[in-house]
C-alpha cells in the first residue's frame, strides 16, 4: 500500500492507496513539532478505524511546503513503514517541465497540482489553489508547469484585518444575505466573501486575456468548497487533486 502526505501551510492530509485505488484519506492541522512517534500513534488509530494497520504500508510519497516538518515524517517512513519517502521537489517529478526563470522556486505543492489537474483535466488550464495563500497556476497544453499568481488567502486576509484593526472582530466566513451590511460584521462579511469571488474573477479575467489560447479553471484547496455554485469563473471544482497529483507521480516513478 502507498501513504501519500500533502503538507500545507495550515493543514496536512494524508491518503492511502490500495492497488491503484484511495481507500482512505485524512485531515490533520500541521504542525512542525508533531514527532514520528506521534504520526505513527496517530495514523495507527485512524487506520485500525478503517481497516488496516501501519505494516500494510510499503511504499511512502511526501509534499511539503513546510521544511520543518520533513524531518519527522522521514523518520516515520523508515521507523515504521521501512522504506525510504519520495519527497517532492522542483526537479525530481517526471514528465513536468517547470517553465520560469528559478525553477527551484516552484513549490512542491504548485508542482504536485499541476500533475493531479493535468491527469484528470487535460491542458491548458488554471488551477485556484485556496488555502494559506490562493495560488493561481498555470498548466500548459503539455502538461508543464508555466508560472502563475500568488496572493494571500481569506483566512490570513481576515486574520490581518481582526488583528490590525482593534475594533473589528474576527469573524466567520460566510455568505452575506446582502451587499450593502448593515453592521460591522455583515460589512466584513461582505468584504471577505464577495471581495474574495471578486479577487479569483478579475484575476482569472486578466490571465486569460494575456494567455494565447483557451483555458479551463479548476478549483481546489481546503476551502474552495465555500465558492462552490458562487461563480462561473471556475469550471472545476476538485477537492481530490493534490492527492491525485501525488499518486500520478508514484505511478510515474514506478514506471521509470
Amino acid at each position: 500500500m502507498l501513504l501519500a502526505i500533502d503538507v500545507g501551510n495550515t493543514n496536512s492530509v494524508i491518503a492511502l492507496y490500495d492497488k491503484g485505488e484511495p481507500v482512505a484519506q485524512w485531515r490533520a492541522s500541521t504542525s512542525t513539532t508533531r514527532t514520528a512517534d506521534e504520526y505513527a500513534v496517530w495514523l495507527d488509530q485512524l487506520m485500525e478505524f478503517a481497516g488496516y494497520e501501519l505494516g500494510d504500508i510499503k511504499e511512502c510519497i511526501i509534499s511539503t511546503v513546510v521544511p520543518q516538518s520533513l524531518f519527522h515524517l522521514r523518520n516515520l517512513s523508515r521507523r515504521y513503514f521501512n522504506c525510504e519517502p519520495f519527497v517532492i521537489g522542483h526537479d525530481n517529478i517526471p514528465g513536468v517541465e517547470v517553465r520560469i526563470m528559478k525553477p527551484s522556486e516552484a513549490g512542491a505543492d504548485r508542482l504536485v497540482n499541476a500533475v493531479g489537474a493535468f491527469t484528470a483535466h487535460g491542458g491548458p488550464l488554471v488551477v485556484v489553489d485556496s488555502g494559506t495563500a490562493t495560488n493561481f497556476d498555470i498548466v500548459g497544453a503539455d502538461g508543464g508547469f508555466e508560472g502563475g499568481v500568488i496572493a494571500p488567502g481569506i483566512n490570513l486576509s481576515m486574520q490581518a484585518l481582526h488583528e490590525a484593526a482593534a475594533r473589528l472582530p474576527r469573524i466567520a466566513i460566510e455568505k452575506p444575505d446582502k451587499i450593502i451590511g448593515t453592521d460591522t460584521v455583515g460589512a466584513m462579511q461582505t468584504g471577505v466573501f464577495w471581495g474574495y469571488i471578486s479577487l479569483i474573477e478579475g484575476l482569472l479575467a486578466r490571465i486569460k486575456a494575456e494567455y494565447p489560447t483557451p483555458m479551463k479553471v479548476v478549483a481546489t484547496g481546503g476551502i474552495a468548497s465555500l465558492f462552490e455554485g458562487q461563480t462561473d469563473a471556475i469550471d472545476i471544482f476538485d477537492h481530490d487533486l493534490t492527492i491525485r497529483g501525488l499518486f500520478e507521480i508514484s505511478k510515474r516513478l514506478k514506471a521509470k
